[in-house]
């Protein structure tokens, strides 16, 4: 019970503190690389939570994809700091507005979870042993028996959402060669080759 608790503090200390560099580091790379941290740190509180598909999920989808694409994008763009921080007054009351709003709401939620004593009863429910059912399988029942309508429409509307910005990117620029699978397959030999009947000892 120590060696969970000395984790969790130490799982719990790392993440608090990348979460302060993301902001507070100058160089836009360095923020991308704490929040990388900050992601492997909040799987690992999920795992020790008993929620190893959460933390699993983490770390492919957060850090696999959205983390490393990020620094991707910040690497390629040509990203001038002095520039950026011009505006920061400009933009300051508006920055401050949402923090405010996001500390109702984290003090609102906060609130609740203390005042309700259903969800301390839920919290303190027993985890189920291995034997019986991981958490995987448990959140794959769930998933595919209860909420199987629900599921299947998150998944049409991130289908819908894709391809809605493939057609948004998509733009027709002239002057660039562009393949057309119906043209070729339709094309016939007599509009491609041309078969011409040269004179001996003459030119085409």
């Amino acid at each position: 019970m120590i060696v969970q608790a000395l984790v969790f503090y130490l799982f719990a200390a790392i993440t608090v503190a990348s979460a302060v560099m993301v902001i507070a580091a100058r160089n836009p790379v360095h923020s991308v690389l704490f929040l990388i941290l900050a992601f492997v740190n909040s799987a690992g509180l999920f795992v020790l939570m008993g929620a190893e598909f959460l933390g699993m999920i983490l770390i492919v989808v957060y850090v696999g994809a959205v983390a490393v694409l990020f620094l991707f994008v910040v690497m390629m763009l040509d990203i001038n700091i002095v520039e950026l921080r011009q505006g920061f007054l400009q933009y300051l009351p508006i920055g401050a507005l949402v923090g405010l709003i996001l500390l109702l709401e984290l003090v609102l939620a906060l609130g609740a979870w203390v005042v309700s004593p259903e969800a301390v009863a839920v919290a303190q429910l027993p985890i189920p042993p291995l034997s019986e059912a991981s958490n995987t399988r448990a959140l794959g029942r769930i998933l595919y028996t209860d909420y199987i309508y629900l599921f299947q429409a998150a998944g049409l509307v991130l289908l819908v959402a894709m391809i809605g910005a493939i057609v948004l990117t998509l733009r027709q620029r002239e002057g660039v060669r562009r393949q057309s699978i119906s043209q070729q397959v339709s094309r016939k030999v007599s509009d491609s080759v041309e078969v011409k009947k040269v004179p001996s000892r003459s030119g085409v």
